[in-house]
């Protein structure tokens, strides 16, 4: 039980709730982010929204498998979204950013200790556990954008 509610804890932090790795996380650096500021192309770098796209996208094609289905996501795929063009689009993509996120916490936290060392879908995609690693610390080094992007912005204006 511990590794399992250690792991969902961790997911939390990185999206929701948490500021002990990088005193930050995604709730934070986007709820009340503007939805102009969102979508603020800077050179050729990818937007906020498209960066919290992707990692919703992993986020969301691995709840996806907790939830029965097969693994959908593709990388080729992961940065191809429809363009924000409103406020209320931006806070649409942001609840259900949430709440598939806090979702699949969930599934981490009820997932039996024994499965973490099993394959994920697929040997080839390596365990449980290493994929629920694996979106921690692709969703921080997402997140380091994230900030990044954001003080360029606001050092332009």
């Amino acid at each position: 039980m511990k590794n399992r509610i250690e792991l969902a804890n961790r997911f939390r932090e990185i999206i929701i709730n948490g500021t002990w790795i990088a005193n930050t996380n995604y709730k934070d650096q986007l709820e009340n982010l503007d939805w102009k500021i969102a979508v603020s192309k800077i050179d050729s770098l990818n937007t906020i929204a498209i960066i919290a796209q992707h990692v919703h996208y992993f986020v969301n094609g691995i709840k996806n498998v907790f939830d029965g289905g097969n693994l959908e996501i593709r990388d080729k795929y992961s940065f191809d979204f429809p363009e924000i063009k409103s406020k209320s689009e931006w806070k649409s993509f942001l609840t259900k950013f949430w709440e598939d996120a806090e979702n699949l916490a969930k599934c981490i936290e009820q997932l039996p200790d024994e499965k973490l060392n099993q394959g994920f879908v697929d040997v080839k995609y390596g365990t449980y556990k290493r994929n629920i690693d694996g979106l921690i610390e692709h969703s921080y080094y997402h997140l380091g954008q994230i900030v990044l992007i954001k003080k360029i912005i606001f050092a332009r204006q």
